[in-house]
């Protein structure tokens, strides 16, 4: 059996053109679309552009980061899949924050609130969601960062994480902690672990290392720059992960281009061996 991967930081929703002039404070503030001879920026909800994006892409597992709380259930909806949502950071008062970013949502931004959702599709190869965990990693500075673990009714478990940015050492704790508590839970499964890590091999290859030797996650990084990463154990690799291209999440809008999110997703593929069949 052969599985895709999906591992992609939704921007809180948001789109974000190659033209940084686009994004601008007219628009931020007035709400007014920005264009250039390509691209188009809009300061809309974008819940519908998401799901129409994800939907029609090809995967087994999606793990977003920085997905709106309130986009979990839609995208679901749109891609036939099951979800888990572990909430992240700035969730209080969640109805409201919800409300005002629907009505602007880059002046909002990340105040909107976050999480890390996991999506399954159904019934799918993998069977649907089984179990249900989440650990927090941060509850308080620099803000919270919680991991969602789902195991699936096939067996193959799932460790979606968005670790602290700006601070490498916190990333690092970030990781380790939650490949730990993935890795207990997860048992003799195999494992799917990864996200936005927010650490680049190339500057910071001693933790990539560590989870080779000590937990067995030694598939390719994504790139030695790239942040977000899937890693994998007892599944063995068919298609090492990558990058999608610019233009693949891009959606066209009056004759321009409307890119989602300032993170490109990364695609991976797996083998697992199927069960053997019983016979009389």
């Amino acid at each position: 059996m052969e599985l895709t991967v999906l591992c992609w930081n939704l921007f809180h929703g948001r789109d974000f053109p190659p033209d940084a002039d686009l994004r601008s404070w007219r628009s931020r503030l007035l709400r007014l679309d920005e264009s250039n001879e390509t691209h188009v920026q809009v300061n809309r909800d974008l819940t519908a552009e998401f799901a129409t994006l994800l939907s029609s892409a090809a995967w087994d597992v999606a793990m977003l980061q920085e997905c709106p709380p309130r986009f979990a259930g839609p995208l679901a909806r749109a891609s036939g899949a099951e979800y888990h949502r572990v909430f992240t950071s700035r969730n209080e008062l969640g109805f409201w924050r919800a409300m005002l970013a629907r009505q602007n949502p880059d002046l909002m931004a990340s105040a909107e609130g976050g999480s890390n959702t996991t999506l399954v599709r159904v019934p799918g190869k993998l069977g649907g969601i089984a179990e249900m965990r989440e650990l927090e990693i941060h509850a308080g500075d620099p803000e919270r960062r919680a991991m969602a673990f789902t195991r699936t009714a096939s067996g193959v478990c799932i460790a979606n994480l968005h670790a602290t940015n700006d601070v490498p050492v916190f990333a690092v704790e970030d990781v380790m902690r939650a490949v730990r508590a993935a890795s207990e839970w997860a048992g003799d499964a195999p494992l799917i672990f990864g996200g936005d890590l927010n650490l680049r091999p190339a500057e910071d290859p001693e933790p990539f290392a560590r989870l080779a030797a000590e937990f067995g996650l030694d598939s390719p990084v994504t790139g030695p720059k790239a942040i977000d990463h899937v890693l994998v154990r007892g599944l063995d690799i068919v298609a090492a992960p990558a990058q999608w291209p610019a233009e693949r999440r891009e959606l066209r809008l009056h004759g321009k281009a409307l890119r989602l999110s300032d993170h490109a997703p990364v695609e991976a593929r797996f083998a697992k061996d199927d069960p053997p069949v019983l016979a009389n």
